[in-house]
């Protein structure tokens, strides 16, 4: 993925209104980021930690969602793992989330949403080339090659955008 501006960034959100896209947080490091081996640009708001945000590159296009991350609830933490469902990552305990996305169009706005399991920290693309390694979890044994598997991530990503358009 090429570097991004901050305009690019703001104008490409599909899920929220133009003013929301001008107030949201951006990530401070920005120019510090691995762009090389980024698939999607994916971050979390340090003020509102059950807020986050993606942006990709696709069909030539930059398509942005803000996504909705669950609250943490007190009580006994959770022992298992979890995969996720766009690198097949696994991680333990909170290393996953459900993530919901409000969906872009009038259902949207009517509360409608869609909802996947992804890396809490969004950095698939990392845990797929081996950039980053989860705490205690791991990245199966596979078969496919490095770009296949990239290919799968990037496949499991356009197919949850594509449920925003439903």
């Amino acid at each position: 993925m090429k570097p991004l501006s901050e305009r690019e960034i703001r104008e490409s959100f599909v899920n929220c209104s133009k003013g929301e896209a001008k107030r949201l947080a951006l990530p401070r490091d920005l120019t510090e980021r691995p762009w090389e081996h980024l698939d999607f640009l994916g971050w979390r708001d340090p003020a509102a930690p059950e807020r986050g945000h993606l942006v990709v590159e696709r069909a030539g296009r930059l398509v942005g969602v803000v996504l909705r991350f669950p609250v943490k609830q007190r009580g006994p933490a959770h022992r298992g793992g979890s995969m996720c469902s766009l690198c097949l990552t696994t991680h333990p305990a909170d290393g996953v989330s459900l993530v919901t996305a409000r969906k872009a169009s009038r259902a949207g706005r009517e509360g409608n949403s869609v909802g996947a399991y992804m890396c809490t920290d969004l950095a698939c693309s990392l845990y797929v080339r081996g950039r980053k390694v989860p705490e205690a979890g791991g990245r199966i044994q596979e078969s496919l090659t490095l770009e296949e598997q990239i290919e799968r991530t990037r496949d499991n990503l356009f197919a949850f955008l594509d449920r925003l358009h439903e």
